[in-house]
């Protein structure tokens, strides 16, 4: 009777990403596997803005423990296959996800944003969209649990609650707006500042610590 391979270095390696083992994921999760994250990105339907947001989709997918059981998905990995395979299964599934959700998306009217005249200025209203100056978010060596505290931190509840809806619940952009009460171009002015605000707490919580 045949033996089954078990990969056992691709099994120390997803132990290495489970503990964000920092030189493990440059060099294995953002380097090595990024032609097969980009080769996905570039033929399958994503609502992410480049290949490097879409790898930390898929990162915190993958890492972030549940909620339910407080085991991250890449535990579940056991090396009956490479771990460039499950990770590119998990990438199909993921993009299959978002593809039916697109699809059962109504056309709904352009929404109309409750704002005070006060808040326009936050949320870009009449300004031109910028799509591609959208920065990704960096989750590396972080839990769901780290992102929260850095949400916490942010001093703007509606940016805090687009990074949540967007990035913790995996919410797509079409969702986030609607949820947000907002028109796309606003709410593509708002993501691209809530990013900013999170990246600057971030940033400045790891120079303090």
């Amino acid at each position: 009777m045949a033996t089954q391979k078990i990969y056992t270095d691709d099994i120390q390696i997803a132990k290495s990403l489970i503990k964000r083992d920092e030189a493990v994921t440059r060099r294995y999760y953002y380097e090595q596997c990024y032609p097969l994250f980009k080769s996905i990105y570039d033929n399958y339907y994503t609502d992410c803005k480049c290949c490097k947001e879409f790898m930390d989709e898929i990162y915190i997918l993958v890492i972030a423990p549940s909620k339910t059981t407080g085991r991250c998905q890449m535990e579940n990995f056991r090396g009956e296959s490479t771990l460039t395979s499950w990770l590119k299964a998990v990438c199909l599934t993921f993009c299959y996800r978002k593809y039916k959700l697109m699809k059962r998306m109504p056309t709904y009217e352009p929404l109309h944003s409750h704002v005070t005249n006060d808040e326009k200025d936050d949320y870009g209203i009449d300004r031109i969209v910028d799509k591609s100056a959208s920065i990704g978010l960096d989750y590396n060596r972080m839990n769901r649990a780290d992102v929260e505290v850095l949400l916490d931190m942010m001093h703007n509840d509606s940016y805090r609650r687009l990074i949540r809806l967007r990035y913790l619940e995996q919410m797509t952009n079409e969702e986030t707006a609607k949820e947000l009460g907002l028109t796309m171009a606003n709410y593509y002015n708002m993501h691209k500042r809530a990013k900013e605000q999170y990246e600057e707490v971030r940033r400045k919580e790891e120079y303090h610590g």
